[in-house]
Formats: C-alpha cells, sequence, structure tokens
C-alpha cells in the first residue's frame, strides 16, 4: 500500500506544474456554472419545484456538478491510451505491481488536486453568486466524502476500460467522444436523473453511471437519508467492484495481444 500511496502522491504533484491550464480550466468551469445556473432558474419561474428539487436544491446540485467534472474526469482522460500508442505501456507492464492499482493510485491522486483546486473554488463562487445549500451534519459531510471516493472509482474503472480499447481499435478516442456524450446523461450532469419519466429514471438509477455524479450530488443535499442512502452507497459500492473487476479481466486479455521486440 505504501507504493500506491507515493504513486499518488506523485500523481497530485504532477498535476501543480498544470497551474495555468488549471486556472483556464477554474474559469471555464465557473462560465459554465453561471450559465447553467441561470437556465435552471429560468426552469422554476412558473413553478417551485421539479421532481422534488426546488430552486435552491437545483442551484446547489449545477453547480457541485460542475465542481466535480475534474475530480471524476468525466471527460479527456487518455492517459492509459497515450502509453498504449507510444509503447510506453511495455515498461508499465513490467513494473512489479499491478497495472490496474498504478492507474488507479494515480487517478486519485490526480483527483485529489482537483478537489482542492477545482471544486473549492467552484462551490466557494456558487455560494457567493447564488448561495449553495451546504450539508449541516458531520454524518452527510462523510457519507458525501465516501460516495465521491467510489463516484472516482467508478469512474476511473470506466475510462480505463476505455483506454484500453486502444489494443484493439485505432480510433478509441472517437469511441472514448461518444461515450462522454452518453455518459453526460447517464450520470445526471446534464439534468438531474429525476427529470426523467419515471420508467427511465428508474432503470437509469440502477445502472453504475449515477454513482458518478448523480448519488454524490443527492447525499450533499440530504435527498438520500437512512436506508436510501446506505441503499445507494452500497450500489456504488457493487458497481465499483463489478466494474474494477471487468477492469482486470480486460488488463489480462489486453497483455496477451503485447508483443515486445528486442528484450
Amino acid at each position: 500500500m505504501r507504493l500506491y500511496w507515493e504513486v499518488a502522491k506523485r500523481a497530485c504533484q504532477r498535476q501543480l506544474a498544470y497551474r495555468a491550464a488549471n486556472l483556464n480550466g477554474l474559469v471555464t468551469n465557473i462560465c459554465f456554472g453561471y450559465l447553467r445556473a441561470v437556465v435552471f432558474v429560468a426552469v422554476f419561474q412558473n413553478q417551485t419545484t421539479v421532481a422534488g428539487y426546488d430552486v435552491g436544491q437545483t442551484i446547489t446540485y449545477t453547480w457541485l456538478t460542475q465542481a466535480l467534472i475534474m475530480v471524476v474526469a468525466l471527460w479527456n482522460w487518455w492517459d492509459v491510451e497515450q502509453t498504449i500508442r507510444t509503447g510506453d505501456v511495455v515498461s508499465d507492464l513490467a513494473k512489479p505491481f499491478s497495472y490496474l492499482g498504478f492507474w488507479l493510485a494515480r487517478d486519485y491522486g490526480r483527483a485529489y488536486y482537483f478537489v482542492l483546486f477545482r471544486a473549492a473554488p467552484i462551490l466557494l463562487v456558487g455560494q457567493l453568486t447564488y448561495g449553495v445549500s451546504w450539508p449541516t451534519s458531520p454524518w452527510t459531510w462523510l457519507a458525501f466524502a465516501i460516495s465521491v471516493v467510489l463516484a472516482i472509482a467508478t469512474s476511473f474503472a470506466w475510462r480505463f476500460a476505455l483506454n484500453l480499447s486502444a489494443f484493439w481499435t485505432t480510433d478509441t478516442r472517437g469511441l472514448g467522444n461518444l461515450a462522454t456524450s452518453v455518459i453526460l446523461v447517464l450520470s445526471g450532469f446534464a439534468v438531474p436523473l429525476p427529470f426523467f419519466p419515471s420508467a427511465v429514471r428508474d432503470v437509469l438509477t440502477l445502472l453504475p453511471f449515477a454513482g458518478i455524479i448523480q448519488v454524490p450530488c443527492d447525499v450533499f443535499l440530504g435527498r438520500l437519508a437512512g436506508p436510501d442512502l446506505l441503499l445507494a452507497v452500497a450500489r456504488q459500492a457493487l458497481w465499483t467492484i463489478a466494474l474494477l473487476a471487468g477492469a482486470q479481466l480486460l488488463v489480462g486479455r489486453a497483455t496477451r495481444r503485447v508483443v515486445v521486440q528486442g528484450g
């Protein structure tokens, strides 16, 4: 575990080298957060609630989803794919530790950086501009932290699998862009899943993607409590385990395709 802890620390420190890029991304996220909030405020002009959300909860949901974009890395994460294209994957596979564990540790280090330098400033701006409904119970904060940790792992397993498709296809990023468009809707990022018709909502809630955005946001808002909270987090954990196991199987299949010459 010490090894993976050090890998995570180095990944966090690596992000510190991209201060200008983070600042640009931060400004972009804030601008889109403001625009999305304006749209949702307009939705509530003639009604007080939509699918159980009032205007304050919906605005909080909007800013929180903007804050989580880079924490769970909803798009543009191609680190593994790049190593496959360049051949550097060979040295990674030759190292005496879990290939999946190595990248998962790196992803947690990356996510920790964005919690501090992207998510926190975005929520602060949301508080100053519209106001954010903050959790009042320490147990809610704890449940939210656990949910985000699981959301990162779920998102990682999905992204990791997409990256591994580079072993089989020359159009990995095309597939990834299509998958990104789908996940923006299925995760609850575009709009909260309860806004969908009940039949569609019930199906989407059972999918693993809801655990990336919808569940952490509902925990933060206090919409999940008691047995419902335990069920939602348990479902997150089960999907995380299943997706990571599937990713490990893909690693096994992919590495059988690797041919190393001259070594």
